[in-house]
């Protein structure tokens, strides 16, 4: 984590769809963000005529990823990794083809572009002083009639300027924090962003990550609940503790069911606390849970050691490169400290030498100041074992790599075993796009499965593009967040849930206008049962924590498709009444339901179903030596053109299991668009199962089309190790 003191939240609601593409950034930097602060909003127009420019390829525009912010980014925006200081042009080959949106064909045309719709965003402001992606145009038609929002004005932030067409409204909430004392020195009382992040989803259409928000739940919930009055169709809340909290107790949840039941889609971040087994938050069934994968572009900055061994790290820096000579290598442990901490480096045994940096405690972007601070010409930064093979970009004030634990690892052999004076040097490479590493590929730090509170809830839902992803910045903070960087940039660049989150929010947004019918859980069963889970060298998502493929519990249903996803065949639809149901199930109290606004519903009148019966397009179950089967049940409704289509089930079954549908054929008619299905998994007798998990699939198909639901079941540990 790149922030070393809680930042502001804020409430942003956008009239907008994120999926456009990407650019290489002078200079910029990731950052996740663990905790709150007073709570914000604003929002931002934008008409059909205003999403991005297509290419003759069809593909989206050039700009910034996921912004609709039509001709309004900067052509020269560039990236200088070495004495060549030639603009690059913004790549077109990005976020656009990740997402396959074209105006000829799919979601894109289908949705007119979502123009009539508001997504509601929980962030830390915008920063709209000088930024293009929020420029006025007198062209820009009025906000949809049913929006009810305004701008607010305090000294600091000018609300009948800033709202100008592009932003429509801006509001704040902060009772929750000042009754808590909480607000720090540089946190605005108004909807400006000093931190950075709100202004970079802003122009994704996008949410923070906002960790332990239910500290000053008072907040959330106030913002939650006037996304709802102002009329909103999607919120993006990548709000979330660090573990997840039981509903009842979580405000974020609260805030979302209140959401849902007005009918307004939800998307959430699964939490930034991966790779470990149940780290997801963001848990509740009517959150749509957004996982964070790669796309295909990175930023290699090769470290060359004197024996010519070279590992490939990765880097945001663009200043003065080092050059091919090589120079002294150190390590941080034998000059002073091991993490890299200002003010604990010698000067004298680090000036003008690269310095190898152990994770933790200090910031990546802390770690290379200290070595500047203590005269040294560069550093190496190593990652943490459970990172695997990610390593984090960060914008760097002096040329710096960082590479995986087991490439610093080697480093470190080659300090302590060269019989020469240890030497390295660092090359950048500025953007590189292509097929290799295959993409996407999950990021280790995206939070995990299975679900702490409710096994029978897979989550995360699905996963987007979550990583090195470049937006608008705050001018009023360095792209480092470093108070001692004076750099200011326009741009910057981010990793992510929260920056996952809002590319799943537009995509709902379009497919708000272009179903307008379907209630949110049809909009997120069409996202998760037609996401794919193959990369783009045919093999499955892998998991950058393991090298090894990724799991349903890392990316949910799979990666989204947009153009699939408007026409999935089936959906598997809920309300608020089959949720108050679910919560029953659970075993809620009245008082606890009461928090949900359900303070007058018997549970006892809604005997019979349990927790995995909630229509829900994915299924997760826990087998036994005291549970030898389990049957869970679902309903579908056919939503495509053909009202006389039969679906048939294939399965894959999880190792171990026998999986067991019936009826296997699904006949539907006009007069009968929706059927029920029961599904039992049972343990095999002579299962012998290695995993603690193991994982299949439940594909219906009516030869059009393909409706994917995966399959999770959990072994008891006492049991795997039996096996």
């Amino acid at each position: 984590m790149e922030l070393t003191r809680p930042p502001l939240v804020a409430l942003c609601v956008l009239l907008a769809v994120a999926i456009a593409g990407t650019a290489n950034v002078a200079t910029a930097t990731e950052v996740e963000i663990q905790t709150t602060e007073a709570v914000s909003s604003y929002i931002v127009h934008v008409a059909p005529e205003h999403a991005p420019t297509l290419p003759h390829s069809g593909l989206l525009t050039t700009g910034v990823y996921g912004s609709f912010l039509r001709n309004h980014i900067p052509v020269e925006l560039s990236l200088s990794n070495s004495d060549d200081q030639a603009p690059r042009e913004l790549h077109t080959t990005l976020s656009p083809s990740f997402l396959g949106l074209s105006s000829s064909s799919g979601l894109l045309p289908a949705s007119n572009g979502a123009s009539d719709v508001v997504i509601g965003v929980i962030d830390t402001g915008v920063y709209p002083v000088d930024r293009a992606s929020f420029a006025a145009d007198p062209s820009l038609p009025p906000p949809p009639r049913k929006f009810r929002g305004h701008c607010v004005s305090t000294p600091e932030f000018n609300g009948s300027a800033v709202c100008n067409g592009k932003i429509v409204g801006a509001k704040f909430f902060r009772a929750g924090h000042q009754a808590l004392r909480t607000l720090g020195a540089k946190d605005s009382m108004s909807p400006l962003d000093t931190e950075g992040h709100g202004t970079h989803l802003a122009s994704t259409a996008a949410g923070s990550a906002a960790a332990d928000a239910s500290l000053y739940g008072s907040d959330v919930l106030a913002a939650f609940d006037e996304a709802i009055a102002d009329g909103v169709d999607v919120i993006s809340a990548s709000l979330g503790t660090l573990k997840a909290r039981k509903f009842y107790e979580d405000t974020t949840a609260v805030g979302a069911f209140n959401a849902v039941r007005k009918g307004i889609v939800v998307a959430a971040s699964a939490g930034n606390s991966g790779p470990g087994e149940s780290t997801v938050v963001n848990v509740a069934p009517w959150f749509l849970t957004v996982g964070a994968s790669t796309i295909n572009r990175e930023f290699p900055a090769d470290v060359i050691l004197g024996n010519g061994e070279t590992f490939t790290g990765t880097s945001l820096y663009a200043g003065q490169p080092l050059g091919a000579t090589k120079i002294p290598l150190v390590y941080g442990g034998n000059v002073g400290s091991n993490i890299c901490e200002a003010g604990k480096l010698d000067p004298a045994m680090v000036t003008g030498k690269i310095v190898l940096c152990d994770p933790g405690v200090n910031g990546r972007t802390e770690k290379g100041y200290a070595v500047k601070l203590a005269g040294g010409a560069g550093a190496i930064l190593g990652s943490e074992e459970a990172q695997g093979g990610q390593a984090r970009s960060s914008a760097h004030i002096l040329p710096v790599s960082a590479v995986t634990f087991a490439d610093a690892e080697k480093i470190k052999k080659y300090l302590r075993t060269t019989q020469a004076s240890p030497v390295a040097t660092i090359v950048f490479h500025g953007t590189v796009v292509g097929r290799s590493p295959p993409s996407p590929r999950m990021a280790s730090f995206s939070s995990r499965g299975p679900s702490r509170l409710v096994t029978e809830i897979l989550k995360p839902d699905v996963t987007a593009p979550g990583v090195d992803i470049l937006a608008a910045w705050t001018g009023a903070a360095s792209p480092s967040l470093l108070d001692s960087d004076a750099r200011r940039v326009p741009y910057n660049i981010m990793s992510g849930t929260s920056i996952s989150c809002p590319q799943v929010s537009g995509i709902a947004a379009l497919l708000r206008q272009a179903k307008p019918k379907w209630s949110p859980a049809a909009i997120k069963s069409a996202l998760m049962t037609t996401a794919y889970n193959v990369d783009n060298a045919g093999g499955v998502i892998g998991d950058m924590s393991t090298g090894k493929e990724s799991t349903p519990f890392a990316r949910g249903a799979g990666h989204v498709d947009p153009n699939r996803a408007v026409d999935p065949g089936l959906v598997y639809d809920a309300g608020t009444e089959d949720y108050v149901t679910f919560l029953c199930a659970l075993g809620y109290t009245r008082e606890q339901l009461a928090v949900f606004g359900s303070s007058s519903t018997n549970c006892s009148t809604r005997t019979g179903a349990s927790v995995g019966d909630l229509n829900y397009p994915a299924f997760s179950a826990v087998l036994g030596s005291d549970r030898r089967a389990v049957t869970q049940r679902r309903t579908v409704r056919n939503v495509g053109s053909n009202v006389m289509a039969t679906y048939t089930a294939k399965i894959t079954s999880p190792a171990g299991v026998l999986v067991m549908v019936k009826p296997r054929k699904l006949a539907f008619s006009a007069t009968q668009e929706k059927q029920d299905y029961a599904i039992t998994f049972a343990q095999l007798p002579s299962a012998n199962v290695t995993e603690k998990h193991t994982f299949g699939l439940i594909v219906w198909s009516d030869g059009k089309h393909t409706v994917t639901s995966p399959i999770a079941v959990t072994w008891p540990t006492s049991q795997v190790a039996d096996m």
